[in-house]
């Protein structure tokens, strides 16, 4: 039985370093960029877009389709680097509890 309040003890403390962890993650930003720097994206930690930055040389009304191509791959890849910080706060809170990896959490 004392493994068991043991356990509960660990879960009381990753759930409240997880709750701390998820409101750190709502003020770091991270920026995506695409077509050599012409489109720039800004994320927060819970990928809300903050911000969109368009270089006037990729504004041209014949290439409306590149455009919107650029400003797709430039939120996948903040998009991509705000789930690689995600990854990597959440191993710092689950690191003692053995979880399996790819073990998503909160449930």
């Amino acid at each position: 039985m004392k493994n068991l309040g043991n356990l509960m003890k660990q879960a009381q403390q990753m759930q409240t370093k997880m709750t701390e962890m998820q409101a750190k993650m709502a003020d770091v930003e991270v920026s995506g960029v695409a077509g050599g720097g012409m489109v720039r994206v800004t994320l927060n930690g819970k990928f809300d877009l903050k911000k969109v930055s368009i270089d006037k040389a990729a504004v041209d009304p014949a290439e409306v389709e590149m455009l919107e191509d650029l400003i797709l791959a430039a939120f996948n890849d903040a998009k991509a680097k705000a789930e690689g910080l995600m990854q990597d706060e959440m191993a710092k809170v689950t690191g003692g509890m053995g979880l399996p990896p790819g073990f998503k959490l909160p449930f």
